[in-house]
């Protein structure tokens, strides 16, 4: 499996605290688990629904895997798909962008164009 972005879906503040410091070193499951928890474009909305349901103030981070190297690893999560790991704090030069991340009408989180062509979902 490869992607060449990924994605993070993340608190404003965990995200500012990171870029102040200049490195991410993980939310507190990921940090729990021993990894930096990702998605690839078409897995993020499912993401946002099961662990973040009308969350405001997030972030969604978009991360360029071409420098990650043997960092990340393609394991297998829900129901056997694989998803990206990152074993290694962030740096801030694999970030490409950051996005904010609202709550529609509907409850469910407004992805950023890129991220719904990419995915090809909505």
């Amino acid at each position: 499996m490869s992607a060449s972005e990924i994605y993070k879906i993340i608190n404003k503040d965990e995200w500012a605290a990171a870029e102040a410091e200049g490195l991410f070193k993980g939310a507190s499951i990921d940090l729990t688990d021993g990894y930096i928890h990702f998605s690839t474009a078409s897995q993020a909305p499912e993401t946002a629904a099961l662990y973040f349901t009308e969350q405001q103030d997030l972030v969604l981070v978009s991360v360029s895997t071409e420098a990650l190297g043997d960092a990340l690893k393609w394991e297998a999560s829900r129901g056997g798909e694989l998803f990206p790991h990152l074993y290694a704090p962030l740096a801030m030069s694999h970030v490409t962008r950051v996005d904010d991340l609202p709550v529609g009408p509907d409850g469910k989180h407004q992805f950023p164009a890129h991220v719904v062509a990419a995915g090809e979902v909505s």
